[in-house]
């Protein structure tokens, strides 16, 4: 029987929204990484983009490849069984499509701040951050997930985002939780997630950090 094929790669954090939602849902699939720096020409036919995470769809016409994180989340949300991770009414699930941008927008952000040589940009990306993150603070309920008491899109959104910062704290407190204490325990919950953890392999803070390296990252200067 066929399956589901995810490319991907092993740091992307928009790989591990889908990766997430799949293992969430109980969707048997197979995960195919590929080297960004080398797109191997079959996967550019694939990603009109050229980017990951691109999922391939096996039909009765043939494989459909489908790109961009949110569409696939969505996708899989609405053809698959298990839990549904999208509220009920048609405005929740709208509201619930914002905050999964918005944490697109905050992705936008961490990339200037992890790969930037530039103290001032690093300055700048940190305070966009901060203050993006006091936005979801003022979004967040009691807990213990985005809409309480069940995991959704958006924590699948946000699950990644979190994991970098688990990476970054070992160089220094940069400050962007500070005054986020629901965040933080957002944070806190969704790193215990079973689909959380394994989205990822063993190697990754040691990867990211390799990355960080190769851009001689700002953020590195701030473990001195």
């Amino acid at each position: 029987m066929s399956v589901l094929k995810l490319i991907s790669h092993t740091l992307c954090p928009y790989v591990q929204r889908a990766v997430i939602v799949l293992t969430e849902k109980g969707v048997a699939f197979q995960r195919i990484d590929i080297d960004l720096a080398n797109k191997p020409d079959w996967f550019l036919k694939l990603s009109p983009l050229g980017k990951v995470p691109v999922l391939v769809v096996p039909t009765a016409q043939g494989e459909v490849a489908l790109f961009e994180s949110n569409v696939i989340c969505e996708y899989i949300e609405e053809t698959q069984g298990g839990a549904k991770l999208h509220p009920e009414g048609a405005l929740a699930r709208a509201q619930h499509r914002a905050w999964m941008e918005f944490g697109s927008a905050i992705l936008g952000d961490l990339w200037g701040l992890e790969t930037t040589q530039d103290g001032q940009v690093f300055a700048a990306k940190r305070e966009a951050l901060t203050a993006k993150f006091a936005r979801v603070e003022a979004a967040l309920g009691e807990g213990p997930y985005f809409a309480g008491a069940q995991f959704s899109l958006v924590d699948a959104v946000f699950a990644p985002v979190f994991r970098c910062f688990d990476v970054f704290d070992a160089y220094g407190d940069l400050g962007i939780f500070a005054a986020t204490p629901k965040v933080r325990a957002w944070r806190d919950q969704l790193a215990q997630r079973p689909s959380v953890k394994t989205a990822v392999s063993a190697e990754y803070p040691q990867l990211l950090r390799a990355f960080l390296m190769r851009h001689d990252a700002y953020l590195l200067q701030q473990a001195a």
